[in-house]
């Protein structure tokens, strides 16, 4: 795709939240780094949808106003994962551009309901009235998955009302239930098809954070329907380390 044309038709919250829920899938990319050129190129590659990282992205609320809007004329949705699972960090990027939150850190079922509480405005929720630019009327809300509670709690996780989805972090949660080291690689990948099964049992979507497309592609072959095919900080290197082998007659540095 010619990445300085926009897109025939243009991917909306709406239609998202439709796609999985008819288990089918959407394919975004994941952006750590910060600026709207970088958030226009992203959109314009043909991803369904770009998720600004707050939490560990080196962009700043002051950057999702511009970031949302390149992002929604590319044609692709603007999400965010949220600084933090607190009030006013997830209500905060709804308020300037963003159609949706993954949010880090959330620990059982009940945490999920003040999750969407907080994307919400009364009487269901007590979100306050205040959004600037951009945004949702009913934006996409996804607690993350990655804490020993939030899996202990999964079943009745899913059950909450106002849950569009859940994406799960592979890292903290290796962390969180002593999974971490390589030797422990197969029991972790266990876990992740277990939540991706129970999840789409109980008719919920589901992602797992992923780095390339081929990691991307096992996760969707299992029902993962909210599908990261990349992260741009890791692709950018990887891009540029092997074009400079390529220069270099395929000597390795």
């Amino acid at each position: 795709m010619d990445v300085s044309q926009r897109p025939e038709m243009a991917m909306t919250e709406t239609e998202l939240r439709r796609r999985w829920r008819e288990g089918r899938p959407s394919h975004g990319v994941w952006s750590l780094l910060p600026g709207v050129v970088t958030a226009e190129v992203l959109a314009r590659t043909g991803a369904d949808h770009v998720v600004v990282d707050l939490q560990h992205g080196a962009a700043t609320e002051a950057d999702l106003p511009g970031v949302a809007a390149v992002v929604r004329a590319a044609g692709a949705v603007p999400l965010v994962r949220s600084r933090s699972s607190s009030f006013a960090d997830v209500g905060r990027p709804l308020d300037l551009g963003a159609c949706g939150v993954i949010v880090p850190n959330v620990r059982d079922a009940d945490h999920a309901r003040e999750v969407v509480s907080a994307c919400r405005y009364a009487p269901a929720g007590g979100r306050s009235i205040g959004r600037l630019t951009g945004g949702a009327d009913q934006p996409l809300v996804i607690p993350m998955v990655e804490t020993a509670s939030a899996l202990d709690d999964l079943d009745a996780l899913l059950a909450v009302p106002g849950v569009d989805g859940i994406y799960v972090g592979p890292g903290d949660l290796s962390l969180s239930l002593g999974l971490d080291g390589e030797d422990r690689r197969d029991d972790l990948r266990a876990v992740l098809s277990s939540i991706i099964a129970r999840a789409v049992a109980a008719g919920v979507p589901v992602g797992v954070h992923a780095y390339d497309g081929a990691a991307a592609a096992a996760y969707a072959a299992e029902g993962a329907t909210i599908v990261t095919v990349a992260v741009d900080t890791v692709s950018l290197g990887d891009v540029m380390a092997r074009h400079l082998e390529s220069a270099r007659g395929g000597r390795a540095t």
